[in-house]
């Protein structure tokens, strides 16, 4: 019998592609992306479905590592979905991550040459998120060894991370590398006493358990902390119960709030969460500024970087205290209200209408009065009758989701002609695709790549524009 058209074998990994997925060539010259393995490798892999013509394969066996692979230092790598780069020598991340800025830049912008700073690696590797999010579930994912042998750990639930591809298992943490203590203290120890009281895990098939998750948050440079316990049921007195314990355990909080979610999703934007112990919100300094952060605030997870990519943005604006600045997409005016100690006047738009009252609410803690904030979708606010009450802008802002600017806000933007403009983003191929849009009207004049999550294949983009005179 021949060999399976559906496995590969002696594949080599060349490269990074899109989404931290591997480039493999195999003998014959068929090119595969695939999933598991490091460039410089050699692997034996599995096919499992093709998309848009090109094959996508899993590493079944690696014939011979890649010269960069490494030891990754948490014991739950591999199985829990998170830090997929753990093992692959930090150097070389940055260096696959500035490319994928380049090569986005020339195959989709089609700019010839860009002008690429050195990518700002993070200033810390591990521990540094500011905002982790656990799940309680009823079934404990078990690893293939674990399955295999015969010693197989009473199922008492979990809680932790959905493995890749399990919405109804969670891989019981016992470490994780990615915050500050206390954040593995609470989650062990509300584990420990959550089961000792019998207190039922949330069942993701069922849709019931009365533990269902934890949010901790926990400040770089205030050192506040916030944790929210999501239930799953309203049963008042098991909820009373397990936030004493907590308050008892780690009485430094500085806010313990919870919520109850019936929904058959876990978001956490439309629950009403009620502060238990301490204040409804904790703060974070960034430079000078402080920012409040309720529950569901959006901010930069990592705050040490974002300090960085906020005075990138800073030195890229070149403030002379006159200008005024359209901050697009500002959440709770994070980037706005940094630059405001230097503009004339910023201007925020947002669709989240509470991501807005927080803008004011951090407008007015830091004391700013020359700082205003829209609640609304960018391409039904930006129009010419907000530009005539507001002023035209010197600089513009852009700071959308991984999608990109919707193509109205780019025609619009291409209208306004400000003189400068610096677009951040979390995707450089959509931030790619914007910037073909507004060749028209924009020269880039430099980018700056920026790691803001270490072990991911993530990567933050910083882009400059001037007005073509």
């Amino acid at each position: 019998m021949g060999r399976s058209i559906k496995t590969r074998q002696h594949v080599q990994i060349i490269d990074i592609a899109d989404e931290g997925r591997a480039i493999g060539k195999t003998p014959e010259g068929e090119v595969l992306l695939v999933e598991g393995a490091l460039p410089g490798a050699v692997v034996d892999v599995q096919i499992f479905r093709k998309k848009k013509g090109l094959a996508m394969a899993r590493t079944e066996r690696i014939i011979e590592p890649s010269p960069w692979q490494q030891d990754p230092f948490c014991a739950h790598f591999g199985h829990c979905g998170g830090c997929k780069w753990q093992h692959l020598d930090y150097a070389q991340q940055l260096k696959f991550k500035e490319n994928n800025v380049r090569e986005a830049l020339r195959r989709i912008a089609k700019i010839d040459g860009p002008d690429i700073r050195p990518i700002l690696p993070s200033e810390k590797t591990t521990h540094f998120r500011n905002k982790l999010e656990y799940s309680f579930a009823r079934h404990r994912w078990k690893t293939p060894e674990e399955i295999r042998s015969d010693d197989i750990l009473e199922d008492l639930g979990a809680v932790g991370f959905h493995p890749p591809g399990f919405y109804d298992k969670v891989v019981d943490i016992q470490e994780c590398h990615l915050q500050d203590e206390p954040t593995n203290a609470i989650r062990n120890r509300l584990r420990d006493h959550t089961r000792s009281k019998g207190y039922s895990y949330y069942d993701f098939l069922a849709q019931k358990g009365l533990m269902r998750g934890i949010l901790v948050r926990k400040a770089a440079f205030t050192r506040d902390l916030m944790v929210a316990v999501i239930f799953g049921a309203h049963d008042q007195e098991a909820i009373e119960e397990v936030m004493s314990f907590l308050v008892r355990e780690f009485p430094g909080m500085t806010s313990c709030q919870y919520a109850v979610n019936t929904k058959r999703n876990d978001a956490l934007h439309d629950l009403e969460f009620i502060t238990f112990a301490g204040q409804p919100y904790m703060h974070e300094r960034i430079g000078t500024i402080i920012y409040r952060i309720g529950p569901k605030s959006f901010f930069q997870t990592n705050s040490y970087q974002a300090y960085h990519m906020f005075e990138t943005v800073n030195r890229m604006a070149g403030l002379t205290g006159k200008e005024t600045v359209y901050d697009l997409y500002c959440g709770t005016g994070s980037i706005g209200l940094y630059l405001a100690q230097n503009a004339g006047h910023v201007v925020g738009i947002e669709v989240i209408p509470e991501a807005i009252v927080e803008a004011e609410m951090n407008r007015q803690i830091n004391q700013i009065a020359d700082a205003s904030f829209y609640s609304g979708d960018v391409k039904d606010i930006l129009t010419d009758e907000f530009i005539e009450k507001h002023g035209s802008p010197d600089l513009v802002i852009v700071d959308p989701p991984r999608a990109g600017l919707h193509n109205q806000v780019v025609e619009y933007l291409n209208v306004l002609k400000a003189d400068r403009l610096i677009y951040v983003s979390c995707n450089p191929a959509t931030q790619a695709r914007d910037l073909a849009k507004l060749q028209t009207v924009y020269r880039d004049l430099w980018h700056q790549p920026m790691d803001m999550f270490p072990h991911t294949h993530h990567i933050e983009n910083i882009t400059l524009l001037n007005r073509k005179t």
